[in-house]
């Protein structure tokens, strides 16, 4: 078994890396949740605090900003566009406890950075969110077309299958996309994650 998943994930890892703007979106899977975990994702999607930085100080802001902003260029030309999605996606990433890289390749996958994309099951925008999420969770007038609505949403709810698979981002990630099991999905996420949005701080040389 342990050879056959390699071999499936060998040709995704290529796909990954030769077609970084193709979308593989799915749609998480409506489960019935206890009274206390939808209370706690309410009270998380919920949070009106106004947006901080989640960096440790301006210059490491500056060099992820920078760096993400090269890579992401070719999909969101629009330099202020592409820097409000990014803040967005470092803010609402590091709130939920996720790598922001993981985010950016999650995106990648589901909707190839397209704002107002819609799957075949009807999930939305950039993280691919499932409308029942909004009844389950939100609130009526919650827009999952708004960036950090949205951003919010997909951050809890991965944050959610992660607690629930005890920290495996293998299965968690097949939660997120509804095809727990199958590996093709968190293949692709990690591979878009590691060969394309792996980030470290740049080191500052000293004499």
């Amino acid at each position: 078994m342990r050879r056959l998943t390699q071999a499936l994930a060998a040709p995704l890892l290529a796909l990954a890396l030769l077609a970084p703007a193709a979308a593989i979106a799915g749609a998480q899977l409506y489960e019935p949740l206890s009274a206390s975990v939808q209370a706690a994702l309410s009270r998380s999607v919920a949070d009106n605090a106004p947006p901080r930085t989640a960096f440790r100080n301006s210059l490491d802001a500056v060099d992820w900003q920078l760096e993400m902003s090269r890579r992401l260029e070719r999909r969101i030309p629009d330099r202020e566009s592409r820097l409000e999605f990014l803040r967005a996606v470092h803010y609402e990433a590091t709130r939920a406890g996720l790598d922001p890289q993981l985010v950016l390749g999650l995106i990648q996958v589901e909707s190839g950075f397209k704002k107002y994309a819609v799957s075949s099951a009807g999930a939305r925008s950039f993280m691919q969110v499932m409308p029942f999420w909004v009844k389950l969770i939100g609130r009526p007038d919650d827009n999952l077309f708004h960036l950090r609505t949205n951003l919010r949403y997909g951050c809890t709810i991965l944050r959610h299958y992660l607690d629930i698979e005890q920290g495996d981002l293998y299965r968690a990630l097949g939660r997120y996309n509804g095809s727990l099991g199958q590996p093709e999905y968190p293949n692709m996420v990690r591979a878009a994650w590691q060969n394309q949005w792996a980030y470290s701080r740049p080191t500052i040389a000293t004499r």
